[in-house]
């Protein structure tokens, strides 16, 4: 669990990140999920997007997702979100 010093740290590193990702008309899949879980794996912190056409809101779409690959949400606003799961590498160190 991400503590506030935590959450404004990774929000100002993911400020200027591009959306990796889009949860659309058709929602979220297996597939998107296993994108998300090699995303995380990958870079940590990644930012996503859901279209208007999504059938959940935009903080459902990102808990539900959050929930299936163990990550935390580090925030949402609008249409975009972003999350973060700490790698076996740990290549971003946060604040304590």
């Amino acid at each position: 669990m991400l503590n506030s010093r935590q959450r404004a740290q990774l929000r100002g590193m993911a400020n200027g990140f591009e959306t990796i990702l889009q949860v659309g008309k058709s929602g979220i899949s297996e597939q998107t999920i296993k994108q998300v879980d090699d995303a995380l794996e990958a870079r940590e912190l990644i930012k996503l997007r859901r279209l208007e056409t999504a059938p959940e809101t935009t903080r459902e779409t990102a808990e539900f997702i959050a929930s299936k690959v163990n990550a935390d949400v580090v925030q949402v606003i609008g249409s975009k979100f972003i999350l973060f799961r700490q790698s076996k590498e740990k290549t971003i160190k946060l604040v304590k």
